[in-house]
């Protein structure tokens, strides 16, 4: 049985094609520049890719593209597109509407159009990416996972704002939180090599790559996460601010000639490690500055560091202690000083670690870095958001119970 995903971004479409017997990959590929000049196709099948110039003044002309690299070629690993059983979209902004994943319906898509003012970029390309699919693929089940979804469990003393109650009810201004895909992923596969059921466990995952939060899980459900209204809160980022006094935005807005919306540009694109290190917000080339004793490179890594660890700490508290602490994402995986600084700070609650381990994982693998006598077991878990939302998919559309 397979199942195609789907991830649109406002220029691009990554994809990958599951066969969910064996939960596989089978081709995967990313449609970058749709809608601007000089589109291509990214597409790899078969132990081989190749990068090709397509035609894709939309999404529906990419998604065309998309199923043609699918089915005809060297490459093609299936005869028609009638053998994808369902297709899976991740969306990033369920609002205040959808907290599980759901088929998708043309009302779904209406609502979305109607919520998109707390997510105008994504939802934008979100919807684009379902409406291209319903026309190219109109009778395939399909189905919406969501980001927000698995962080719609938090109680209110943990997703409300100190602002006005008025406001919260007439605007929706709430914390909603991000990469749930990823964070219900790593609860459910460090459960599995706990032996033990997510609902038996207190986990902390963090998923520290170029944008980064921290959930705090308790029964399999989440009760609280560092992201808020918009993916800017929390930790400190690659482009991001993280948390910041909101007098800030205005006080710099003024100094810099910047209103309200180009003052949140400011500090989505222009801040974060990029913003302090003034070279780069790719934490590889970060590391090159740091052994060159780059003064500011090192001031961003510490910057970095040190508030992961703060707000891994802020979890703890949060769970009144935790069963495990699991690293994911880019820099979660592939960081090793950082997971060290991080396990470091966690001594005086009993974390013990491997540190030799730590420095010496392989690539992609599932690693305890925890010594036997760790109070709390930590982990580096590879995640896998497309899977979660092909299982989703396949369950919510009735394909599989």
């Amino acid at each position: 049985m397979k199942v195609l995903i789907i991830n649109a971004g406002s220029s691009s479409i990554k994809f990958q094609l599951f066969e969910m017997d064996d939960e596989s990959i089978i081709a995967k590929g990313n449609c970058q520049k749709i809608g601007l000049s000089d589109p291509f196709i990214e597409y790899k099948a078969k132990g081989k890719e190749l990068v090709e110039k397509a035609n894709m003044p939309n999404h529906t002309e990419a998604l065309k593209v998309i199923l043609e690299k699918l089915t005809k070629g060297d490459l093609a690993v299936i005869k028609s597109f009638d053998e994808i059983s369902a297709v899976g979209h991740r969306c990033v902004h369920g609002g205040w509407m959808y907290f599980e994943s759901e088929p998708l319906t043309k009302q779904l898509i209406q609502n979305l159009e109607e919520m998109k003012e707390v997510s105008p970029l994504h939802a934008s390309a979100n919807i684009a990416g379902m409406v291209g699919c319903l026309n190219v693929m109109p009778n395939t089940p399909q189905v919406v996972v969501f980001d927000t979804a698995f962080h719609s469990t938090m109680p209110p003393q943990a997703y409300m704002y100190g602002i006005k109650y008025e406001d919260y009810k007439k605007y929706h201004v709430r914390k909603y939180g991000f990469h749930g895909t990823s964070h219900r992923f790593i609860s459910q596969e460090v459960a599995k090599v706990m032996g033990k059921k997510p609902e038996e466990l207190k986990i902390i995952s963090c998923h520290i790559g170029n944008g980064s939060s921290i959930t705090a899980i308790k029964n399999g459900k989440c009760v609280d996460t560092t992201m808020g209204f918009t993916p800017l809160e929390g930790v400190m980022m690659g482009t991001r601010s993280g948390d910041i006094d909101p007098t800030v935005v205005s006080f710099l807005g003024k100094k810099k000639g910047l209103n309200a919306e180009q003052m949140v540009d400011y500090l989505n694109k222009e801040c974060g490690v990029l913003g302090i290190s003034g070279k780069s917000s790719d934490m590889r080339d970060i590391n090159k500055l740091v052994e060159e004793k780059d003064e500011r490179a090192i001031l961003a890594r510490d910057m970095l560091f040190y508030r992961i660890a703060k707000h891994v700490g802020a979890m703890l508290t949060v769970l009144n202690g935790a069963d495990a602490i699991v690293f994911t994402a880019g820099l979660g995986e592939n960081q090793e000083d950082l997971r060290e600084y991080v396990m470091d700070k966690l001594a005086y609650v009993g974390v013990k670690f491997d540190r030799k381990k730590n420095l010496t994982l392989p690539r992609g693998t599932i690693e305890e870095l925890s010594t036997s006598d760790s109070a709390i077991r930590v982990f580096r878990i590879p995640t896998n958001e497309e899977l979660l939302i092909a299982r989703d998919t396949l369950k919510v559309s009735g394909l599989k119970k």
